[in-house]
């Protein structure tokens, strides 16, 4: 059944505020889950809702959290999520970023005490609409290992990045640093479909094609077949968002994906650059479309962000298509 973004907000958002989360935690955690459902995201999307409500439930989220500005000297800002859910505190991390650019000229802003994040580039976009370049990294619960070892360490610690255009969509970029996201393995565990070899270990560091033992076991990064450097871009957004702003290592903090656990007191980093206080405004937005020509002489280049792009468009004027089952739990929940 399709419906309409506007109404599945509505539903996700009454879910969670019957879970215990506050009103600001769900709209903003409603407005995110369904952007991502919109863009095709599955992983990032719906599939969510049940989870959170649990954490919510079980205490593993503070739903009455509000996030709150602790640390702050120049254009650094460090943000207390409080142990709720990632969504309200991280909207308040980069609209802080963003003033703190108008400023400074550029500005970081680290978010401690945090859940998920879903989506990262999403959160970019409050940046891009302000005309300012913006990079955004998380952590997250123990999925990989680190380079030459097998067990996990490191989260599968997405980065992501978005630069403004001029009349056009912005260029959206999010990748995780693990072969694929974790999401996606636990989507193919709950319909019970086997994996692709090569995207993750089992618990005895065996690769494997059983979701189910994925998920006991540990992601691959990027490019493990042939190199390190997945395994060392992770690494670098565990201390980016650990070490450097304060939030908990992804090995201190317990799945996403069980009941019970510890409040994962994960982080999330924000970086927004105006360029107006470089090359300037007019001047960056001339290159960047020097650029997309320049990539899009190749009939096969696709500019990223644009298929995720045309399906929220799509989503928007036609609705969103919810399984029965998904729908029916969103109503009884709220």
């Amino acid at each position: 059944m399709k419906l309409p973004m506007r109404e599945l907000r509505d539903l996700v958002q009454r879910a969670l505020q019957s879970a215990g989360a506050n009103e600001a935690m769900a709209v903003s955690t409603a407005r995110a889950l369904v952007l991502a459902e919109a863009q095709g995201i599955g992983s990032h999307g719906l599939s969510r809702v049940a989870q959170y409500a649990t954490h919510l439930r079980n205490g593993r989220v503070d739903g009455a959290a509000l996030p709150r500005v602790t640390q702050q000297r120049g254009a650094a800002v460090q943000i207390d999520a409080g142990c709720g859910l990632a969504f309200h505190a991280c909207e308040l991390a980069v609209r802080t970023a963003i003033t703190r650019a108008k400023e400074h000229g550029v500005s970081f802003v680290g978010v401690i005490n945090s859940h998920h994040a879903g989506v990262i580039v999403d959160h970019l976009r409050l940046a891009t609409e302000a005309g300012m370049v913006a990079l955004g990294f998380a952590n997250s619960p123990s999925a990989m290992p680190a380079a030459g070892g097998k067990h996990p360490i490191f989260g599968t610690n997405p980065i992501a990045a978005a630069f403004p255009r001029r009349n056009a969509d912005a260029l959206l970029i999010d990748l995780s640093l693990s072969e694929v996201a974790r999401g996606k393995v636990m989507v193919a565990a709950k319909k019970g479909e086997p994996i692709p070899l090569g995207w993750a270990l089992d618990a005895n560091g065996v690769p494997t094609t059983d979701a189910n033992a994925a998920l006991e076991g540990s992601m691959l990064p990027v490019g493990a077949a042939t190199s390190s450097k997945g395994a060392m871009l992770a690494l670098v957004v565990e201390l980016l968002v650990t070490a450097v702003i304060g939030a908990q290592f992804g090995f201190e903090a317990s799945s996403f994906f069980v009941d019970e656990g510890n409040r994962p007191r994960i982080g999330q980093a924000f970086i927004v650059i105006d360029p107006a206080a470089l090359n300037g405004s007019d001047a960056y937005l001339d290159r960047i479309e020097i650029l997309v020509a320049e990539m899009l002489k190749d009939d096969g280049v696709r500019l990223p962000g644009a298929r995720r792009e045309a399906l929220r468009r799509k989503a928007e004027a036609e609705g969103i298509e919810v399984a029965d089952a998904v729908l029916a739990s969103l109503r009884g929940a709220g």
